[in-house]
């Protein structure tokens, strides 16, 4: 099986507290899928206003946890192709699908699946679930860019 661990995803991911939604990488398949880990913890930043009589993590930040695995399985799949310089920018959601509330203590499971790249452009499909129980589901577009430009 092939891991990625938190010092590895920072050294790919641009993102930091509390914005890095992904905590390791259990296994992957370069050109083909990853499947990540995601902690739910009650003392989260979101959770103080979403919502105070019932936490649960915002659609958002779920769809945004799956757009990070994507892109830790897009620089894994083109690492010999990127520059240090590469970024890869979120620029489509189709197909979301909500079926549960995530709340603290919840383990989300982050399953991408690399479903065509044509030169900078990667389309994946993505499932999130907890106890393997489908939570969200959605086709998710990013783009590569270099920052250098």
């Amino acid at each position: 099986m092939n891991t990625i661990d938190i010092h590895e995803i920072q050294e790919l991911l641009p993102h930091r507290y509390p914005f890095l939604l992904i905590d390791k990488v259990i296994d992957f398949t370069p050109g083909e899928s990853l499947i990540g880990i995601k902690n739910i913890t009650f003392n989260e930043p979101q959770f103080v206003g979403h919502f105070p009589q019932r936490v649960i993590m915002p659609g958002v930040l779920i769809l945004e946890s799956l757009a990070q695995a994507t892109g830790l399985l897009a620089f894994k799949t083109a690492s010999d192709l990127r520059s240090d310089n590469s970024l890869y920018y979120l620029v489509g959601i189709d197909n979301a699908r909500f079926r549960k509330p995530v709340e603290p203590g919840d383990q989300l499971q982050l399953e991408v699946k690399l479903i065509k790249n044509k030169r900078n452009m990667w389309k994946f499909s993505g499932r999130a679930t907890v106890d393997g129980e489908l939570i969200v589901s959605a086709d998710i577009m990013c783009v590569e860019q270099d920052m250098s430009k």
